[in-house]
């Protein structure tokens, strides 16, 4: 009976909330058919110059405040230096900077071979494969510099993400205070777009590597805390109650007991670390770190193709394979030996990796060519694939395709859909989005909305906040279309959904940077081109997600559809995907948050959004204003979180799922 009443209660609540959505819904058409009239008054269509409160200003004001009144410029000075004494050493070990400890660089064979024993140690032959690929494919193709001076910023950036993000983590664990503090400000920092975290770099840490480490290293931290937190917090009680009755100190319960319970979801958060190091150290590019990211830059800046494809394969290959070692250390548990087990015994495949790293360094002092493979001696390919990339691009029917899709999607779909978003008045477009979290998520959720779009009207960017919101949901939508039924079709069989979902893990691991090579070779510097790798980077987790949303949905379930005579396609709509809607839900949330990643970095094609004001803060000091629009951007991105995780989350619970 009171589960009954509850029932009640909840199911009135749920058509209150929809009646009173519908009604703001139905508020905001009416004031965008008044301006479609003509009967609107300006003020309410677009907020007039002198509402507008000057952000910027006042958060310069501030910034300076600190930076010069209080010394922190000094102080981030002082911490430069040191910062690039850790990237020289980096440096001069990989590539030969002539700094201490003037022990570089190492040969190109004796880190290939390296690498390859670690793969085999952590995860096999296949992983040993990937390894030696990848360092050869580097070395041959003339790339090993540029990857070294990317992989000695990365050496010096995931360990003190690591260090950062799992003090931090710990202390956010013992401590619900910092715990409550820390949490709100992950949330902003993972909806925050790359640039903001470059000019802050720039001015505090100088332009160049030190900038690109700065911002590299803070852009990692958050998954290591999240991750070191959640895996604290599962260490079970038994263990812990152990622990204390052997005796242990605080101290010792941290280091013997909980941190050793809590390996794999660390070891998850070192993952993360590192992907994420690769992804934005790549993207650091344009505040001057050498490397890949700037190789990359440069070529697709003067549109060669082929050799800007050439590097994104060894980006690509180099994510791939550090993703793999990764995950395949979360997996391998800790070798254990009996006490009096030789040395050699122990560490054999260390001894084997350090024996061939001497021995091929040796062999580099006489032969020149296992040091370092030269100008002319490589095997680049770049201006044929330039060549070949042309004439692809040249052939009838994918010059019809293209201009088919640039004449019919951009000016007959894309287009008219910004200039109707563009056309609806301010205050409409806030209670649409408020009614929408309404209908979804409930109360708190619609006033989180109603304030984060407020505060991004008040910005003054409002026109170039709707536009990147157009080629957010434009890109989400296309993804949808195309990977819902991708994934519904894989997740017909085990076999089409293991090899959907490697394929999705693969992609997954690549930087965002790589995903506009395709755009720009089919689309050239375009409009589409720019929701074309938007997509491309949104489809990934919408396919995986929908995939494992299908697989789990309970073998009774689709049982008993079987045994009611349904047909496939009833028991998918009426059995699978409703059960299967609260993993899909974070799929599109996934997608979303992607999509106002990827619409950023999108903003080097050529765009008329948020990213492309960002991207020309880097030039200036204008850090007040490059802090307004990367939280523009965010307050977006998290409306849509926040409200699409809530849904999810009710959802499964009443559906009773896990």
């Amino acid at each position: 009976m009171a589960d009954t009443t509850t029932l009640i209660r909840t199911t009135s609540r749920s058509l209150d909330r929809g009646q009173v959505a519908l009604c703001i819904l139905a508020f905001a058409v009416l004031v965008t058919a008044l301006q479609y009239l003509g009967l609107l008054p300006e003020w309410l269509h677009r907020l007039p110059e002198t509402a507008i409160p000057n952000f910027a200003g006042w958060l310069d004001t501030i910034f300076n405040y600190v930076k010069d009144d209080l010394g922190l410029l000094v102080f981030t000075r002082t911490l430069t230096e040191g910062l690039e004494w850790l990237l020289d050493a980096s440096g001069n070990i990989f590539y030969g900077k002539r700094r201490w400890p003037n022990l570089g660089p190492i040969p190109w064979t004796a880190l290939t071979a390296a690498v390859t024993v670690l793969c085999y140690y952590l995860g096999g032959w296949r992983l040993a494969l990937l390894g030696f690929i990848t360092f050869m494919w580097t070395a041959l193709m003339g790339q090993w510099d540029i990857a070294m001076q990317t992989i000695s910023v990365l050496a010096v950036t995931v360990p003190l993400a690591f260090i950062i993000g799992l003090s931090l983590g710990i202390a956010a664990w013992k401590s619900a205070r910092v715990d409550a503090v820390i949490k709100p400000v992950l949330s902003v920092l993972q909806t925050l777009p790359f640039f903001t975290y470059l000019l802050p770099a720039v001015i505090f840490f100088k332009v160049g590597p030190t900038a690109g480490a700065v911002a590299t290293t803070v852009y990692a931290i958050p998954p290591m805390i999240l991750m070191t937190t959640l895996g604290l917090q599962k260490v079970s009680p038994e263990v812990v109650e152990a622990g204390k009755m052997s005796g242990c100190s605080k101290f010792q319960m941290l280091r013997h007991v909980y941190i050793p319970s809590a390996r794999t979801e660390i070891l998850v958060g070192v993952n993360q670390v590192i992907m994420l190091s690769l992804a934005m150290v790549v993207l650091t590019a344009f505040v001057g770190m050498p490397g890949l990211g700037a190789k990359l830059l440069q070529m697709l800046g003067s549109f060669k193709l082929g050799r800007s494809f050439e590097v994104g394969v060894t980006i690509v290959l180099l994510a791939v394979t550090l993703d793999r070692m990764s995950k395949a250390w979360v997996v391998k548990q800790p070798e254990h030996f009996e006490r009096g087990t030789a040395f050699w015994v122990r560490h054999k495949m260390a001894l084997i990796g350090l024996g061939l790293v001497v021995l091929l360094t040796m062999i580099a002092r006489e032969i020149p060519i296992f040091a370092e493979i030269g100008r002319g001696q490589d095997f680049s390919i770049g201006k044929f694939l330039d060549v070949q990339i042309k004439a692809f691009l040249d052939i009838g029917w994918v010059k019809a395709t293209t201009g088919f899709l640039r004449a019919f999607l951009n000016v007959q779909v894309l287009i008219p859909f910004r200039n109707f978003m563009l056309s609806i008045p301010t205050p409409a477009m806030i209670l649409l989005i408020a009614a929408f979290a309404l209908a979804l998520a409930g109360r708190r959720q619609a006033g989180y909305a109603l304030i984060f779009f407020s505060l991004v009207a008040l910005s003054g960017w409002w026109d170039r906040a709707i536009i990147t919101l157009y080629s957010v949901t434009s890109a989400v939508i296309l993804a949808a279309i195309i990977g819902l039924p991708v994934a519904i079709m894989a997740s017909r069989s085990d076999r089409g959904s293991r090899w959907m979902l490697l394929v999705c893990d693969t992609f997954q691991t690549f930087p965002s940077f790589v995903y506009l090579l395709p755009a720009i070779m089919l689309f050239g510097i375009t409009d589409i081109a720019v929701i074309f790798s938007i997509v491309i980077f949104a489809t990934v987790p919408l396919i995986r997600y929908t995939i494992e949303g299908l697989r789990t949905v309970p073998p009774e379930m689709t049982e008993a559809a079987d045994m009611a005579g349904a047909t496939r396609f009833q028991k998918l709509v009426n059995v699978q995907l409703p059960l299967a809607l609260p993993t899909m839900a974070i799929g599109f949330n996934q997608a979303i948050m992607f999509a106002f990643f990827m619409v950023i970095i999108a903003a080097f094609i050529g765009t008329q959004d948020l990213g492309q004001e960002l991207q020309r803060t880097l030039a200036g000091t204008d850090l007040g204003k490059n802090f307004v629009l990367g939280i523009c951007v965010s307050l977006m991105a998290l409306t849509f979180d926040l409200t699409i995780m809530k849904w999810a989350a009710d959802k499964k619970r009443a559906l009773g799922l896990p």
